[in-house]
This record gives structure tokens, sequence and C-alpha cells, in this order.
């Protein structure tokens, strides 16, 4: 029996705060692939150097992405990502690879869904997120700094290059929707439409997770907006959470949560920050411990921040388990989205 049901994170997300997994980059460096893992024999003869293009190891050496998900679900994450960062055609298209983005994610969503197919019980649901990262190209920002007007790609293609993603998450078997690490919210705004497309043609209707990134201390995403003015861009989505990831360690992002916690009162917040600052020394390239990592995310669940939580660039399974550990005796924040309100009058009448 399947247990994973998307239907069941509205309750989930009442009762507990919930645990996404933490870096699949990190993880992949571990294994110190070289360009023959990366090619596989199918792409042997490909005229691209393809080392480096992480998606493309659902197809070349999916058993090592199997054993990452593996290891983030015996750390305790509820939500495991699929390995989609980068698999949309557009960001392919420096691979040559453009034409296998479908594949990708059907293959990458199937992973994943087999990893939390096994691991899952009736009192642990696990759940498949389909990842849909930024691109390379950008379509509210100049790639010429002598042209402020100059752009290297349409709304309309990437609304059609996330489509095509998401039909391949969706065929491959995820259970909600990730847009991701968004630094352009216009991009943001394109895998959005994407996805209500979709879903009005198929007539699925997934929930969605929206996570910006703050780039530095100023407090906005590199396409110039405040966490807020972001909120109020994305919030016709009516997404499940929101959320931050990605550039800051947890201390650095602190303020931003916060904000955004009180700009969107009305929707579930999720945070997976980086394990702090980057360090070329570290096993990890980052400078936090699992310990301490678990213990900044411990203190935003006891200031009642979270209903997400995990990791971004540098966690690993140690620090996605210190985390699940650390926030385990804490409520998750107040309910006080739509998204709980008919539990609430639920409980309200049986009360009565």
């Amino acid at each position: 029996m399947n247990y994973t049901r998307a239907a069941e994170l509205p309750e989930l997300l009442k009762q507990r705060i919930v645990v996404i997994d933490g870096a699949m980059g990190t993880m992949i460096q571990r294994y110190k692939l070289t360009e023959a893992d990366f090619r596989g024999e199918r792409l042997k003869d490909h005229p691209k150097d393809l080392k480096g293009n992480n998606d493309l190891l659902v197809l070349t050496r999916p058993d090592v992405i199997r054993e990452i998900h593996d290891q983030y679900l015996a750390a305790g994450a509820d939500l495991i990502e699929t390995n989609t960062f980068g698999a949309t055609s557009i960001a392919q298209e420096d691979y040559g690879l453009q034409d296998l983005a479908y594949e990708m994610n059907v293959a990458a969503a199937r992973i994943a869904r087999e990893a939390c197919d096994a691991a899952s019980t009736p009192d642990k649901p696990r759940f498949v997120a389909g990842a849909l990262g930024p691109t390379p190209r950008t379509a509210s920002i100049s790639p010429d700094v002598n042209d402020p007007a100059a752009r290297n790609v349409t709304f309309e293609a990437l609304r059609a290059a996330y489509y095509e993603q998401a039909q391949g998450l969706l065929d491959g078997g995820c259970d909600l929707f990730l847009v991701e690490t968004i630094f352009d919210t216009l991009n943001a705004k394109a895998a959005i439409f994407a996805l209500d497309e979709l879903m009005e043609a198929t007539g699925e209707r997934l929930p969605v997770i929206i996570s910006g990134t703050v780039t530095d201390a100023s407090g906005r995403i590199l396409s110039g907006q405040t966490v807020t003015a972001f909120w109020h861009s994305v919030r016709h989505a009516k997404p499940l959470a929101v959320g931050l990831n990605c550039a800051l360690g947890a201390a650095l992002m602190r303020p931003y949560i916060e904000e955004l916690g009180k700009a969107a009162p009305d929707t579930a917040i999720s945070c997976y920050p980086n394990a702090g600052l980057p360090n070329p020394m570290s096993d990890t390239g980052f400078d936090e411990t699992p310990d301490v990592t678990g213990g900044l995310m411990e203190e935003f669940a006891r200031s009642g921040f979270l209903n997400i939580v995990g990791g971004c660039c540098g966690t690993t399974p140690d620090h996605i388990a210190a985390i699940a550990q650390r926030v385990s005796a804490y409520r998750p924040r107040s309910r006080r989205d739509p998204l709980f309100s008919g539990l609430v009058q639920a409980e309200a009448a049986e009360a009565a």
C-alpha cells in the first residue's frame, strides 16, 4: 500500500514540523564521480563534457541518487526532493542535452518515489517533492551590463520549459511541486503559470511550495525584491508553503524568515538554509557542523517560525538528522492558514 498521498500533508503540517532533505550536490561530490560516470554507456560519444551535470545522473548513475535519497530518509526526512534542480531544457542546453529533459524528470521522480515508498509507514508517510530550480537565464535581469533592456530568454520559453519539466515530474509520481531557489521572480511566475496550466490540463491538483533566495544582507532577492514584495508577487498561487533557501546560513537568514512569516500569516513557512558560510577547508565546503545547524534551527522552531525545515548547500544526512531531532520537541508555526481552517472548525464543533 502506498501511504505517500499529498492529501495527508495539511494534517501532517498541523501536527508537527515537517522535515525536508538536505543538499544533493554536496552528497554527489562525496562519490568523486568521473566523466565516465556522468556519460555512462549511452552518452560515451557525446561531444560536450558532462561532468558536473548532476541532473543527468538519474539516467547514468541512478544507484548513486537512490543511495542519497535513502540516506536522507534514514536521517528522518519527510520530504525528498527530486534530483532535478537543473533538469529543464533551457539549463540542459549548456550540455547539448535539452532533448533529454523530460526523460530526466520522469526518471528522477521515479527514483525518489521508489525510495519514499520503501521508507513510508502508516505513522510516517514520506513525500516526493518535484523540484523546479532556477535556470541559467533570467527573464527580468539583463545579461549585458551595457544594455539594461537586453534579455536572453522570454517568458514563453521559460513557461514551456517548466511545463515540460513539471509534466515529467508528475508522470514520474511526485506528490507535490517545489519551485525553489528563486532569484528572479519573473522566472518563478513562469514556473507557477506552467504548473497551473498542467494541473488544469490533467485534472491533478498537487500542492505547491515556493522558496525564494535572499542573496545577501540587503534582504532582497537578486531581481531586487524584498522578502515581503516577493511574497506579494507569488501569493496568487496559493501555495501550501512559502519560504527561503540557499545563499545564506540560518543565522543570516533569520530576520528574513521572520519577515516572511509576518508578511504571510495565512501560509505555512518553509526554511532550508545553507550550512553556514562557504569554507573550502571543510569536508562539506561549508563551516557549520550538524550540531551547530541543528541548534540554530531549534531556535527557529522555539521562536515559532517553522512549518517545514531542512538544509541546502553543505548540509548532509547528519545535518538533517540533527535538525529533525532538535525540532521534534516543538509545535509547528501558528495555524492561521486557511489550509487548516476546516480542521480547526471541525475540532471546535466536536468540542461544542
